[in-house]
């Protein structure tokens, strides 16, 4: 098995220098591997082995994480074909099809998300809280007003560097997966003065950690924490509706397509490679869909 080991650390190191693959990308990699080399023969590569394999994780994990997996494997018998390491390719022989049930991106009503943000500024004016407890409110109005604005990926916003952002003209470099770059601007008065606010507080501890968004210690913001700030300010706000940082995400691609957006241009603002990601979003706008019917179908215009 140390030869399999041994090709798991060379195809891991060529993601990372010859593909340019973020660690948290390379880590999901190496978890995936390294299951399937525990599980693996001596004959690892044959497509009997293979095939076991894929019936066993079926047996014990949801299909979006078996697919990610066999993504995984797939991608290194590749890498191992087209670096002549193995004679052949098992998974060319090899037919997988499995159905992922079908799940609506959860929202958040923008309503609630009113609630939240004017929970959050309660805090940052409240009179009786401590110096510490209004900075962390500062940057946490910060933190959920560009998750919002932006509809960033979370692991996007705690990865962000100072250089990344404008605070002049609103302008922000986001590296998303893949190491993709993209370009958003933050057009609203109020989430850019929430940013700068922010910024203000915070100078010393940004410019040490070299990361924009930084914990009480000045450490880089994690997306743990910002679960758990969501997760307070929701409690406190009395909101009943369970909310995730992607929720946000999804909530920015819906009410932007309910305003009559170009899915592209979602596309585009996301970071999807593919429309076909996006398109997940045409099924949530039930709403839009009910106006259309009502104010625009011909039936309106005949008198009978």
């Amino acid at each position: 098995m140390q030869d399999l080991n041994r090709l798991i650390e060379k195809y891991l190191l060529a993601c990372q220098y010859h593909k340019g693959l973020n660690q948290k990308t390379i880590k999901a990699y190496r978890i995936d591997l390294q299951q399937f080399s525990g599980q693996a023969s001596e004959q690892w590569y044959s497509r009997e082995q293979i095939t076991n394999y894929l019936v066993l994780l079926q047996q014990k994990y949801r299909v979006r994480s078996v697919k990610r997996k066999i993504a995984s494997i797939k991608a290194f018998f590749n890498y191992l074909e087209y670096e002549e390491l193995l004679p052949d390719n098992p998974f060319l022989k090899i037919r997988i099809k499995l159905n992922e049930p079908f799940l609506l991106p959860r929202t958040i009503p923008l309503p609630t998300i009113e609630q939240l943000l004017s929970q959050i500024y309660k805090d940052v004016d409240a009179a009786n809280s401590t110096k510490q407890q209004r900075l962390a409110a500062i940057r946490d109005a910060a933190v959920i007003e560009l998750l919002f604005a932006s509809g960033m990926r979370v692991s996007e916003l705690c990865t962000l560097k100072p250089e990344n952002i404008d605070l002049s003209d609103g302008m922000i470099r986001i590296w998303g997966k893949g190491a993709k770059e993209r370009i958003l601007q933050v057009g609203n008065e109020t989430v850019l003065a929430a940013l700068r606010s922010y910024n203000d507080a915070y100078k010393t501890q940004i410019q040490m950690s070299e990361s924009f968004f930084v914990n009480r210690l000045g450490n880089p913001l994690s997306e743990q924490s910002v679960r758990f700030m969501i997760v307070k300010y929701a409690d406190e706000a009395g909101i009943t509706l369970h909310i995730t940082p992607h929720m946000f995400r999804h909530s920015f691609a819906t009410f932007l397509l309910e305003e009559d957006v170009d899915i592209r241009y979602i596309q585009r603002l996301l970071g999807h490679s593919s429309i076909t990601t996006t398109q997940i979003y045409t099924h949530v706008t039930a709403k839009k869909q009910r106006d259309i019917l009502y104010s625009k179908h011909p039936r309106n215009k005949l008198n009978i």
